[in-house]
């Protein structure tokens, strides 16, 4: 019998609850995402924002089911807000189904970048592009019981903001302009960061779409 090859993820009793699993790699945050313009020309609009996203400052890979960035928290979030705006177009509906991640016990320290500098790439070319969007986003703090409080802890600082338009199940609702959203996903990150091991940052976004809901 042919024996298989299995992987392995961590070690059996590591959880990322704080006991120190995985922390002996570098801080690196990851995001992979896909972009879905509802169009013909949705190759031609994908590929074109990959392109025009710099991405000197992270490590990066383009598949045929979704692009990667993974290396410094900052740098990881200008890169996909970049590739996002220069995705949109105002007569395209499109969504974007990304998922952020940082601190899983079986990641690994290669395929990434962390750039020592702050100075971000794409910012200065997109900071002043607004557009209204609606996203549903889903928080997974990974390995604690409480985790309950975390999320409740992001859900509230959108209602703060004034871009929380519902809870729903096994999501969370928004509406807002695009760069508010980008700096809300920035804190949700910095949130975790800071207060979580490992995580789990769910986020859909919907531009131009035909019907009222997301």
């Amino acid at each position: 019998m042919e024996k298989k090859e299995y992987v392995t993820y961590g070690q059996k009793g590591q959880c990322g609850c704080g006991c120190g699993c995985g922390s002996d790699l570098p801080s690196i945050t990851g995001c992979r995402f896909s972009l879905s313009p509802m169009t013909d020309r949705f190759a031609e609009i994908i590929l074109d924002a990959v392109k025009a996203t710099k991405t000197d400052k992270v490590w990066q890979e383009t598949g045929k089911l979704s692009t990667i960035y993974r290396g410094r928290q900052i740098h990881v979030e200008d890169a996909v807000k970049a590739c996002f705006i220069h995705a949109w177009r105002k007569d395209v509906h499109m969504t974007k189904e990304a998922t952020f991640s940082r601190g899983c016990p079986g990641d690994i320290a290669g395929d990434s970048f962390l750039a020592e500098d702050e100075v971000l790439l794409n910012e200065p070319a997109i900071r002043n592009i607004h557009f209204p969007v609606a996203c549903k986003i889903a928080l997974y703090p990974m390995g604690i019981p409480n985790y309950m409080e975390y999320i409740a802890e992001v859900v509230n600082h959108a209602i703060d903001l004034g871009i929380y338009e519902k809870s729903a199940h096994y999501c969370t609702v928004l509406s807002c302009d695009v760069q508010e959203l980008f700096d809300y996903i920035h804190y949700v990150n910095t949130y975790c960061a800071e207060h979580l091991s490992h995580y789990i940052f769910e986020v859909t976004i919907s531009v131009n779409s035909p019907t009222k809901e997301a």
